[in-house]
């Protein structure tokens, strides 16, 4: 949490709302851990990043091995993110109040599927399909959706094109209780990785999974 000023001077509005991101409560594949909050977006902020990873299973030990020592094969990321709290209590013309939140999402596709024309308007109908079931209130919500793609040449060139699939986002909530805001967008995240099950009326984008 970044707060320029005294602890003790932190508004009531922020403090309730920090509240609401503890009770919020996101599905359990996704990992979620505060980090460093920009300083200068804000008189104060929360960050929070999130990773979601493949599971993948232990291997078996070899014959006269004990099991505990054997690692866990790498997990590959399916979904990445970050969500960040903004609270300014003079309020802004910009945002249409005083706290707005802001968001990241990155997920890698297959070539082909990140081809498709439509790849940046499904991403951004899942943000607006996730806010609605959730129950959020929010207004004024704008964002980018960006296609990456990264080719490989020389001793890489055997690497298959790839494209990550990135939206920048962000809203106005209309009332103090975060949660609803932090669950959607979490639900977003794991909708990025291709996780079922997926709310009603939400299509998965299907992502690269690395052999």
């Amino acid at each position: 949490m970044s707060a320029n000023g005294p602890v003790q001077a932190v508004p009531p509005a922020f403090l309730e709302a920090l509240a609401a991101v503890r009770r919020a409560s996101c599905r359990r594949e996704i990992h979620l851990q505060e980090i460093p909050a920009p300083a200068r977006l804000a008189p104060y902020a929360l960050a929070l990043s999130a990773d979601v990873h493949e599971r993948v299973p232990r291997k078996a030990p070899p014959t006269g091995a004990k099991a505990e020592n054997i690692a866990p094969a790498h997990p590959e990321e399916l979904a990445t993110g970050r969500f960040v709290l903004l609270h300014d209590p003079a309020g802004s013309a910009l945002w249409d109040g005083t706290f707005r939140i802001v968001t990241y999402i990155r997920a890698r596709m297959e070539s082909e599927m990140g081809n498709d024309t439509m790849l940046g308007s499904v991403a951004w109908t899942w943000l607006l399909d996730a806010l609605n079931e959730s129950g959020a209130d929010y207004r004024q919500a704008g964002g980018t959706a960006t296609r990456v793609l990264s080719e490989s040449y020389g001793t890489l060139e055997h690497r298959s094109e790839t494209i990550d699939i990135e939206l920048r986002a962000s809203w106005t909530p209309g009332d103090h209780d975060i949660s609803t805001h932090l669950e959607a967008w979490a639900d977003m995240v794991c909708t990025f990785a291709g996780l079922p099950p997926l709310p009603s009326g939400v299509t998965a984008l299907p992502h690269r999974r690395l052999s």
